[in-house]
């Protein structure tokens, strides 16, 4: 129920208006993903045509303020009704940036990035391990591809770049909290250091928001001051912030508030706000 389309964008698309037409009447549960890494015409066009969902750019979107304009793009932008993202971190076809030589920490980062920025993610296999040999110095492919051999992974024997774990974490805050996954209620903060990006999702009035504050660079110490609304995301002006990460809570209230990242333990904030513990701070 579940396929993914190699390179649709080489089809013509009336072939895509028939076929995926055809396709939701008789299935429509059936889940399209289209893997078009094309021009933004092209790419909104096919999602216009039915695809139930797109890869993006986000491979390529590695700073802050890159990552930061690409999703108010995708939130708010001409196709927001049509075009439904999935960041993938790496692909069979794609092994650049920093995952070239990166560490678990580049990893791990790169994984919250996808899974919290965007309401669909993925990953290939070997990315739960770090695997990030390059095919050569200037292929951006991987050297043990499985796009022509099938690797056999003892699960049981995982090595010590296992990042499993941080994986599965992410996957349970996303079903936990599905404002999450609301690309409609996304808003960006402003972080004094442009190596960090700060957002948050929220729904009505009693809905919990979720604020997520993450460096965009890993193995580095950052520390910032970020700007909060809490009038704006329906908290007030003091609220308590829980880190879904760390199980970590903390009184925050609107306006500047204090961050730190080692790079390597602690790279992001995952906060669910609510009113604080102490009635007095109200």
């Amino acid at each position: 129920r579940i396929f993914r389309v190699d390179n649709p964008h080489t089809k013509p698309l009336a072939f895509w208006d028939w076929a995926l037409h055809q396709l939701h009447v008789r299935h429509p549960d059936v889940v399209m993903l289209a893997e078009a890494f094309t021009r933004p015409a092209v790419m909104a066009e096919l999602a216009g045509a039915g695809f139930s969902q797109s890869y993006t750019y986000f491979t390529w979107r590695h700073s802050a303020d890159e990552l930061g304009s690409y999703v108010d793009e995708l939130a708010y932008g001409p196709h927001a009704a049509t075009f439904r993202p999935n960041f993938w971190p790496t692909t069979p076809d794609i092994l650049i940036g920093a995952l070239r030589h990166g560490s678990p920490a580049t990893f791990r980062l790169r994984a919250l990035l996808a899974a919290l920025l965007s309401p669909s993610w993925g990953i290939i296999a070997g990315y739960e391990w770090c695997e990030n040999t390059p095919a050569s110095p200037d292929n951006e492919e991987y050297f043990d591809s499985e796009k022509y051999r099938m690797l056999s992974r003892d699960w049981n024997e995982p090595p010590a770049t296992d990042i499993s774990a941080w994986i599965t974490q992410l996957n349970l805050i996303r079903r936990d909290h599905p404002l999450i996954t609301d690309l409609q209620s996304h808003r960006r903060w402003h972080s004094d250091d442009p190596q960090v990006l700060a957002w948050s999702r929220s729904g009505p009035m009693g809905a919990s928001p979720v604020l997520v504050i993450c460096a965009t660079t890993a193995d580095v110490e950052i520390e910032t001051v970020v700007e909060i609304d809490g009038q704006a995301l329906g908290v007030g002006q003091r609220f308590d912030v829980q880190d879904l990460l760390t199980g970590e809570c903390w009184t925050w209230s609107s306006g500047r508030n204090y961050v730190r990242f080692d790079g390597v333990e602690r790279i992001a904030h995952v906060f669910v706000l609510g009113p604080p513990s102490d009635p007095g701070l109200r």
